[in-house]
């Protein structure tokens, strides 16, 4: 099992394509540094989560969900809730949020890192400030031949998406732009 010093070693490791990177591992390292509250959403003002870019077999097809809060398709992941393992913490989000069943890691290292504004927001009946998510995201391997299902709480569709498709999906434009193509340049540099 993974604790905090493991994951800030692997954060420490971790090289940053780009400035939004270097920037947000500089922030998430400081944050780390001020104790384990940060792995908890009680934690009102920024917490850690843990997200999956979750592609096929042939790496070709990525899986995303219709977000309910942020009304746009999205990656599956969600809060840490005191978990130090963050990949166990993003396959668990996308076997929850997707119903697939298979899910693994394409490797075992941190993929990307992104700090994320969560604006205010309901859920359950009560209301949620806005927040930082800093988020650690992971590149995991589903099977896209098993059969999804949505999460009601969570998002409204579930669905398969070429790579190009799902940027056309995507109606955040900050998402779009910075993140999701981001993830894809990683893909086609990856030397796997």
């Amino acid at each position: 099992m993974k604790d905090e010093r493991t994951l800030k070693k692997e954060l420490e490791e971790f090289v940053p394509l780009n400035k939004q990177e270097e920037a947000d591992k500089k922030l998430i390292l400081k944050c780390l540094s001020k104790g384990d509250h940060i792995f908890f959403r009680e934690n009102e003002e920024a917490h850690i989560s843990a997200s999956g870019w979750v592609v096929n077999q042939t790496m070709e097809r990525v899986l995303m969900a219709y977000h309910n809060i942020y009304h746009s398709w999205a990656w599956t992941g969600g809060h840490a809730d005191g978990e130090k393992d963050l990949l166990s913490v993003a396959m668990r989000e996308a076997r929850e949020e997707t119903g697939i069943k298979t899910v693994t890691p394409v490797m075992n290292q941190i993929f990307s890192l992104e700090v994320l504004t969560v604006d205010g927001h309901e859920k359950k009946g009560l209301y949620v400030p806005s927040h930082l998510h800093l988020n650690v995201t992971y590149l995991l391997k589903g099977d896209d031949r098993e059969e999804i299902r949505n999460k009601d709480d969570e998002n409204s569709k579930v669905g398969w998406f070429s790579l190009k498709d799902c940027l056309e999906a995507v109606n955040e434009p900050w998402m779009k732009e910075r993140i999701y193509k981001k993830l894809i340049e990683k893909m086609e540099n990856l030397k796997i």
